[in-house]
């Protein structure tokens, strides 16, 4: 399971999340996104991972944004 968090660049990976945005299971196939929590970071300049960008793709949330 991938827990999708927004993080502080500046600390360390293992460090404190600023907030939980989400989650993703593969086995079950499940995602459930806090969407405007995503948007709000999005818009402040987060910048996300391969990982949670192909997350985020596969659950067409670039969709209406592009």
């Amino acid at each position: 399971i991938y827990r999708i968090v927004a993080i502080d660049v500046r600390s360390r990976r293992e460090g404190r999340d600023l907030q939980k945005v989400g989650f993703y299971d593969p086995i079950k196939n499940q995602t459930c996104l806090n969407v405007p929590a995503i948007l709000y970071f999005l818009e402040t300049g987060a910048q996300p991972t391969r990982i949670v960008y192909d997350i985020l793709r596969k659950a067409e949330f670039f969709k209406d944004k592009e």
